[in-house]
């Protein structure tokens, strides 16, 4: 049984997700601020963490850097905040999913188990990442399309895989950037978009989507 960590400091709705989480056969752990959120992860060691922006002690951006710092623990962000720095902040520490307040319990539930889903399949060869019938083998830096070699720069091919990595995370220019650094002499803020641009005539459109005013990800297939 998995376990999810609901972190929110308002106890109605920590109530609320915690039922439907239980009801739909998930482990539930509670906690009302920051501080113990974080203790909660070290001792306990769930699966997920739903995690509020607004926490008493210690906010929960904070706690979300805190948690990459160690791990790759799954994190949905939940809050009231509707502004789009919000949203990206949440996104920029590495947040799988964000939903706003008020929310829907029964699609909080379906969040929960479509970025498990990913995080289960992240777990079985890093090193060979797929993305529908595309086929990245990192080591080697090669990709392919129905078991045919597609030719990829290495940005692209670093840029793909780093969506690969995460499928149905959101990615900001800025985290693409930082994960082909150092690869290409024009890797600045707006050339993200021209590579993209260039996957997209290489591979298909479809591999790889737009979020207007936040960034791109590749989809999440079942």
């Amino acid at each position: 049984m998995k376990t999810i960590l609901v972190v929110d400091d308002e106890p109605q709705i920590a109530e609320i997700a915690s039922d439907y989480l239980r009801l739909a056969g998930f482990e539930v752990i509670v906690a009302g601020d920051g501080v113990r959120a974080l203790g909660a992860v070290r001792e306990r060691r769930p699966d997920l963490v739903v995690l509020d922006l607004g926490l008493p002690r210690l906010d929960g951006l904070d706690v979300a850097r805190a948690i990459r710092r160690d791990s790759d623990l799954p994190i949905i962000m939940l809050t009231a905040r509707v502004q789009e720095e919000d949203r990206l902040a949440g996104l920029e520490i590495g947040a799988d999913d964000y939903i706003g307040k008020p929310f829907s319990p029964r699609e909080l539930v379906a969040r929960v188990r479509a970025v498990l889903r990913r995080s289960e399949k992240q777990s079985d060869d890093p090193n060979l990442l797929r993305v529908g019938d595309v086929a990245i083998d990192v080591p080697r830096m090669s990709v392919t399309r129905g078991g045919k070699p597609v030719d990829l720069t290495t940005t692209e091919t670093l840029l793909l895989a780093t969506m690969a990595r995460h499928p149905g995370r959101v990615f900001t220019r800025a985290q693409l950037l930082d994960a082909v650094r150092g690869s290409d002499a024009e890797a600045f803020d707006r050339a993200i978009d021209s590579h993209i641009k260039n996957l997209r005539r290489k591979l298909d459109s479809q591999y790889i989507e737009t979020v207007y005013g936040i960034g791109y990800r590749v989809p999440d297939t079942p």
